[in-house]
């Protein structure tokens, strides 16, 4: 279905005339800077590119997507908050997700006054297309978030049932892929060219080892980045955050040889965790955590306290089921130990 990207559009939105900082109006490097009441001295006096140029240009090459499609956000929850603010009017529009998904879709929705649709994915964790097609001709519908690989079950998405709301669908198909580079299959950035209404959201804070930079990665058409530039903050990436996230990304191999070994650590933590009798089911992962059902979810959580292991309880989410996060070897290790005992207990 072909969307109209401008009639999404929150009209206060379109009217909006952004601010224009000093490093929009010069945007050269060399020269006496007197215009932006920096302080002259010190490391880290002058402002950020607003732009993040550079670090836009390298992650292009990563990702083999045009640098003007990327947008750089303070994490992907800003990414998340500005769709609200871009495309939803409070009390009118409506957004519309999957549960259980990540917590930040419905957080961003209440604070922005926009109700958010929850639908429940079937037993395997996957969209029931029966349940999300009344919703799809809604006009008051703007946003469906899609979490693939999904948190907290840790699957893919079935791409089919993707396409299909992508098909049928005219508002903003966010789809949320923070964990993709643990997964086999490829990103949806693909779809780009023929989904125009599609945003796809990334992170570094995952394979690329660099939560503590908060740093989030959007790619979109150029006229959707138009509106995302249009309000976001003028400055909201820091020069620090820029500088070290172009040293990681200058180092594929390190980062490859690190999913590689998450990735083996998982299987192996897999392998373990099917021996201990506390554990009644262990969800299928395409991420770099595991959703494990046991026997009593807030008893082992506790017991892992006491052991100062600290894993997540989503036995309010799902009944009896903990998320773990695969670590290091020998953080994996002991987090196996004690569950070993709890289990023997």
């Amino acid at each position: 279905m072909k969307s109209n990207i401008q009639k999404l559009v929150r009209n206060n939105i379109l009217n909006l005339a952004p601010y224009s900082s000093a490093r929009d109006e010069y945007t050269g490097k060399e020269g006496v800077f007197l215009d932006a009441n920096e302080n002259p001295f010190g490391d880290y006096n002058r402002y950020p590119d607003p732009d993040q140029t550079e670090l836009k240009q390298r992650l292009a090459e990563i990702k083999k997507v045009d640098a003007k499609k990327i947008f750089l956000g303070n994490g992907s929850d800003e990414v998340i908050d500005l769709a609200f603010r871009i495309f939803c009017e409070p009390n009118q529009d409506k957004a519309l997700t999957f549960t259980p998904t990540y917590g930040m879709y419905e957080v961003s929705a209440n604070i922005n006054s926009v109700e958010l649709i929850k639908l429940p994915l079937n037993p395997e964790f996957q969209i029931d297309r029966k349940t999300i097609e009344p919703y799809l001709l809604d006009e008051n519908l703007k946003l469906i978030f899609i979490c693939s690989p999904n948190n907290p079950t840790g699957n893919l998405i079935k791409t089919d049932d993707i396409k299909f709301i992508l098909d049928n669908f005219g508002g903003i198909v966010i789809i949320d892929e923070a964990y993709i580079d643990f997964a086999e299959q490829e990103s949806f950035i693909k779809e780009l060219e023929n989904h125009p209404n599609l945003i796809i959201s990334q992170t570094l804070s995952k394979a690329w080892g660099l939560a503590g930079l908060r740093l989030g990665i959007a790619v979109m058409n150029e006229e959707i980045l138009s509106y995302y530039k249009k309000v976001k903050s003028p400055y909201n990436i820091s020069s620090v955050n820029q500088k070290v996230a172009l040293q990681a990304l200058s180092n594929e191999k390190e980062f490859q040889n690190n999913v590689t070994i998450i990735l083996r650590e998982k299987s192996k933590l897999i392998k373990e965790l099917q021996s201990l009798k506390i554990v009644r089911k262990i969800y299928p992962s395409d991420a770099n955590f595991i959703l494990v059902e046991v026997n009593n979810a807030n008893e082992v959580y506790s017991k892992l306290i006491s052991k100062q292991i600290i894993i997540r309880n989503r036995d309010s989410v799902i009944k009896n089921c903990i998320r773990i996060t695969v670590g290091s070897a020998e953080e994996n290790q002991k987090l196996f130990n004690a569950l070993k005992l709890i289990s023997n207990d």
